[in-house]
């Protein structure tokens, strides 16, 4: 039997040859690494700065575009605004022409702005698009829309007022 004491530990390591003792020449190195990750690090923060400044304006930007977007709107309503004034001082005479045409002033205005009229009359009830004030008789078909209360508006493809009509329900003599 051979004695434990005696046998070398192959874990064991031999002074001298530690792995983790350093070179003489380790103080630059280190020295190195160190200016090196003070640079990265100041790059680091410089960039998270940037970046919230960025934030921050684009914030910044999207609030003024909804605060004014529509601006040239309002412009446009002023106009029609400064007409329904001079209607009111005209004469009696030529109010109903006055009227009419500030009523297509109004029109190309909203249409300038992608606000178009939704068509109603005689159509068929589309809760899209309609809201039921009344469902009466008629001689019109079931469901079909035979009087306008308040007309309905699109924006490009979205309803943004609801037309309030009066539905057929048809012929009630059975």
């Amino acid at each position: 039997m051979q004695d434990r004491e005696s046998t070398p530990d192959p874990t064991e390591i031999p002074p001298g040859n530690s792995p983790v003792s350093e070179p003489a020449h380790s103080q630059p190195v280190q020295d190195e690494l160190k200016r090196q990750y003070e640079d990265l690090n100041e790059r680091y923060l410089r960039l998270a700065a940037d970046y919230d400044n960025f934030r921050k304006r684009v914030s910044r930007e999207r609030e003024q575009l909804k605060k004014f977007a529509n601006e040239q709107f309002a412009i446009d309503i002023l106009d029609v605004i400064d007409n329904l004034e001079r209607a009111a001082d005209a004469d009696e005479s030529r109010l109903r022409e006055g009227l009419l045409q500030i009523l297509s002033l109004c029109s190309a205005v909203l249409q300038r702005h992608g606000i178009t009229p939704i068509d109603s009359l005689s159509r068929t009830f589309d809760p899209a698009e309609h809201e039921a004030i009344a469902y009466v008789p008629s001689d019109k078909g079931e469901g079909t829309v035979i009087d306008e209360l308040a007309k309905g508006y699109r924006m490009h493809d979205k309803v943004i007022r609801f037309a309030k009509v009066a539905v057929s329900k048809g012929n009630e003599k059975r």
